[in-house]
């Protein structure tokens, strides 16, 4: 028996989008062949090589296949939900008079800490498969909800057993720097000693991909978040930052110092901002949930980006406080209604953009060599991702060649 044997996977009579250039990247009656993970063959059906053999064809009957989707900022580890507060919130409440009394994040962090990792990676899974279903094969998840060394270890456990669990991508960031933990209240920089002293212990355990922050009035000081990109560049981690969400810290331009994949939110991002991203080529990750649900009203310098060449990416920022979000073509049409984004820009915001917030080069895209990560979708163009809300048109996912599911490999 061989067990060298790679596979090789057709899917024909498809309409591809590649979004391989500047635009969609079109081929009409389309065809594209997997060898493994990898894509080996892509292009019109009539061009299909003479005597192929394949060991699964698939025949989608003209549905549009685009690359799969990749959810960049997800906060998908956590235990409990906050109903409650997102009412209080309609009542008037805001988001920083609720953090202040005791609500908000830390109020997540007690139900995390008191869930088991099992009934962690149970919820997990769920929030995941239903990213799943909506076109994504790729996941950033975030940890901070833990606060604490074994805490936040079980959090980044659990979203390392996720992608092993439904075989999707997972890039596991550390995001300990969300807010100060009431163990050590009035205390923010010795907890920032901790996190710096707890980053090398989890990245020897192999558990952490990158590195994250929250710089804002109600989270971490530029020096704070400084300390903790330190010890990330010495770890040799890249860093991202929750970036003027709330008000301009100077987080954006800090973020970009250090090389930063993406700042993110950007509501109230400026000038000086913008140009320290362009110049450290640091993708702009738009967070349309977010704002919806906290309904602000500044909008991230979506112009300003534009003209300066900052690529934009969108995500869910799936989080149980403001952003309880699972699906990305949903973010995709909100950033456009929103944000004034054009459908384009949304599609390449949630494919080509996205890998790139991630690092991430071999995916994004369909083409040679590229993993085969592949959504398909009930759709005529893709422009419509962005068009219809209110259900995903997602007929299925493949995740490195393997067949179309959307709950896990078969």
């Amino acid at each position: 028996m061989n067990t060298d044997h790679t596979p090789r996977r057709l899917w024909r009579n498809v309409r591809l989008a590649t979004m391989s250039g500047p635009g969609w990247g079109l081929i009409e009656d389309g065809a594209l062949l997997a060898e493994g993970e990898r894509i080996a063959w892509l292009g019109r059906q009539a061009d299909l090589p003479a005597a192929l053999q394949v060991d699964e064809e698939y025949d989608l009957q003209g549905a549009l296949l685009t690359p799969g989707l990749i959810d960049g900022h997800t906060h998908l580890v956590y235990g409990g939900h906050r109903a409650d507060e997102a009412e209080q919130r309609l009542n008037g409440a805001s988001y920083e008079a609720i953090a202040r009394a005791g609500g908000g994040i830390r109020a997540t962090v007690a139900a995390t800490r008191a869930a088991s990792e099992k009934s962690l990676l149970a919820q997990a899974l769920r929030r995941a498969r239903a990213l799943m279903r909506s076109g994504v094969t790729t996941v950033e998840i975030k940890s901070g909800y833990g606060l604490s060394l074994a805490d936040e270890a079980r959090c980044l456990r659990v979203a390392r057993r996720l992608g092993q669990t439904l075989g999707i991508g997972v890039q596991v960031t550390c995001l300990a720097a969300h807010a100060v933990p009431a163990e050590f209240h009035g205390r923010a920089d010795d907890y920032i000693d901790a996190v710096c002293a707890w980053l090398p212990e989890w990245h020897a355990q192999g558990l952490v991909d990158a590195v994250d922050a929250f710089c804002e009035h109600i989270g971490f000081t530029p020096a704070q978040t400084r300390r903790v990109f330190e010890t990330a560049q010495r770890l040799g981690l890249p860093v991202k930052l929750h970036a003027e969400q709330l008000s301009d810290q100077g987080g954006a331009a800090l973020a970009a110092s250090f090389g930063a994949l993406s700042c993110d939110h950007l509501e109230h991002l400026s000038p000086a901002g913008v140009a320290a991203m362009q110049a450290a080529g640091t993708v702009a990750m738009l967070l349309p949930g977010a704002f919806y649900m906290l309904r602000e009203t500044q909008l991230p310098p979506i112009a300003a980006l534009r003209e300066a060449g900052v690529p934009m990416a969108i995500a869910t920022d799936h989080n149980p406080g403001t952003s309880p979000a699972l699906s990305l073509p949903l973010m995709a049409h909100m950033a456009c209604s929103f944000f004034r984004l054009t459908p384009l820009e949304a599609v390449r915001g949630i494919t080509v953009h996205a890998a790139r917030a991630l690092g991430l080069r071999d995916r994004g895209t369909l083409a040679v060599g590229q993993r085969a990560d592949l959504a398909a979708w009930n759709l005529q163009h893709p422009n419509e991702l962005t068009y219809w809300f209110g259900h995903d048109a997602c007929q299925g996912v493949v995740v490195g060649g393997r067949r179309m599911t959307s709950e896990a490999p078969a």
